[in-house]
């Protein structure tokens, strides 16, 4: 990783061709930094209950937030968020109307049905624009969902992937590698890099790539969409590369168990380290809530979110802990952001190096 970000420093990022048709490497393995998981990974997790919450972990299911609401209109200069679930957001960026890791389905293959309802009506969603990828796991995407869209629906996927969608008939659709971008209507879309894999089936391990995205509206509105990804140093890079984020959607959800998972998914308190370390002025949580992809009490990531934000010292009023269906504008001008305090010591490393996720 701290090789790719050293090598992609050299490169001046121009916006590249919508809808350009590349040859890509392939695989991408050596974009990992941590070993995959083995049999006898998987025998310890099963050992140690398997993945998902049981007993009294399940005891709050209840107290999800929900609240199902129509996905406002962003006039240009403005941008609005909405959670529709998981990764899943409906952005209003300027005039474009964005989607972040569709997956409106009930089931994902793999994983129990999702235990709060997708915030937006599919049938409410405003004519979609264009999709942003982070990577192909299930939970991030699914067919179900994405073959309701029109066929020239603008996809901005990552590298890789581009080869998967167009034999589905889509027919604008870019991948790109890390550091690269296109612009569509005056607005920049970013592929930046992120701490986790991909596969889809038995035989496609790490064929495409995986990350996240930094969205900048012709305003100056700038937005970063996490994807999944573990914690780690690219973060204070991609702050350094496009400053003056204002809204950070990372992801605090599917954390236990901590040594297996503590490589590709940030816990509550990595993700608000994450927001400093961007230099990022607003938080939205996600990835959490929705499905329940591991061992965690399931109202667990909120409260230990809203913990950290406090330790951080950051306003109360800056972290977006959205319930699903919420909806945020933000503002067209832009308060100045606050020196952050020296964000806290990172956790110590486990005793055993952490595998990436085995979860879809």
């Amino acid at each position: 990783m701290t090789e790719q970000i050293e090598r992609a420093e050299r490169v001046v990022a121009a916006p590249r061709p919508l809808g350009e048709a590349r040859v890509w490497p392939r695989t991408f393995a050596d974009r990992l930094t941590d070993p995959l998981p083995g049999t006898r990974d998987m025998l310890r997790v099963m050992r140690q209950g398997g993945f998902r919450p049981r007993g009294q972990a399940l005891a709050d299911l209840g107290r999800l937030p929900v609240n199902r609401s129509a996905v406002p209109l962003a006039r240009t200069g403005r941008t609005a968020v909405t959670w529709a679930g998981h990764a899943s957001f409906v952005l209003r960026v300027g005039d474009l109307t964005v989607l972040t890791d569709p997956v409106w389905s009930r089931r994902i293959l793999g994983t129990p049905a999702r235990v709060t309802p997708v915030g937006v009506a599919w049938d409410a969603l405003p004519p979609v624009d264009a999709v942003l990828i982070s990577h192909n796991h299930y939970d991030h995407m699914d067919w179900p969902t994405l073959r309701r869209l029109p066929r020239d629906t603008v996809l901005l996927v990552p590298a890789g992937l581009g080869r998967w969608f167009r034999r589905r008939g889509f027919t604008r659709v870019t991948d790109l590698d890390w550091w690269e971008c296109v612009e569509l209507e005056g607005v920049r879309f970013d592929f930046v890099p992120a701490h986790h894999w991909s596969r889809r089936g038995l035989a496609d391990t790490c064929r495409s790539l995986w990350g996240g995205w930094v969205v900048t509206e012709p305003g100056g509105h700038r937005l970063y969409f996490a994807g999944d990804t573990g914690y780690g140093p690219w973060f204070t890079e991609i702050g350094r590369r496009y400053p003056g984020v204002d809204l950070a959607l990372l992801p605090i959800g599917a954390y236990e168990p901590r040594w297996f998972l503590r490589a590709v998914h940030t816990d509550p308190d990595e993700a608000v380290r994450a927001c400093l370390d961007l230099g990022a002025r607003r938080m939205v949580p996600m990835h959490w809530g929705t499905f329940l992809l591991s061992r965690e009490p399931v109202m667990e990531p909120l409260h230990r979110v809203r913990a950290a934000w406090e330790r951080a010292g950051r306003p109360r009023a800056d972290l977006w802990d959205l319930a699903v269906g919420d909806s945020r504008v933000l503002d067209h001008e832009r308060a100045p952001l606050d020196p952050a305090p020296e964000p806290p010591a990172p956790p110590s490393p486990p005793p055993t190096a952490a595998p990436p996720s085995p979860t879809p």
